[in-house]
């Protein structure tokens, strides 16, 4: 029987470098010459530092853009409340990893619902579809992919 995995995964190198290249591009940027902003992968989280909340939101749009350009997701970025610290402010960014319960409920009940002839189970921080026809994993993909759980998610080891 086909089965696969649905999880929610991230190339963390590919953070790192898109982290470098939002950092490269901060030195060469006209609106923050002689502006003190700053970009710092500390692995598993990226930290941006700038004098103001506006140039705090500019960071955060280009490393989406440089995260997409690297196939990253923009919803597994996870980003936390600005804190103001004397001239700056900082904000954590976080990339969410592993399918959490109640959203591995959502998927499990998603597919359920949609009345495909597939079982789905949650094992861990994944969830394992199987079913009879291929055909029938790729419309539980094309579904996952069209509902709007607010995670980004992987189908790997797609086995027959």
């Amino acid at each position: 029987m086909p089965s696969m995995d649905i999880v929610s995964e991230i190339n963390m190198e590919e953070v790192l470098n898109a982290t470098n290249n939002t950092k490269k591009e901060l030195e060469t940027r006209f609106d923050f010459r002689g502006v003190t902003a700053s970009i710092e992968w500390k692995k598993p989280t990226v930290i941006i530092k700038a004098e103001a909340e506006m140039q705090l939101q500019q960071l955060v749009t280009m490393l989406r853009g440089n995260l997409a350009k690297r196939n990253i997701d923009a919803k597994a970025l996870t980003v936390s409340k600005a804190e103001f610290s004397g001239k700056t402010v900082t904000q954590t960014l976080s990339f969410q990893e592993g399918i959490e319960q109640p959203v591995a409920k959502k998927v499990v009940k998603l597919i359920k619902d949609s009345k495909l002839k597939v079982q789905a189970a949650i094992q861990g921080e994944q969830v394992r579809v199987t079913g009879k026809k291929r055909d029938d994993l790729q419309q539980v993909m094309k579904l996952v992919r069209e509902a709007d759980l607010e995670q980004s998610f992987q189908f790997n080891n797609f086995r027959d």
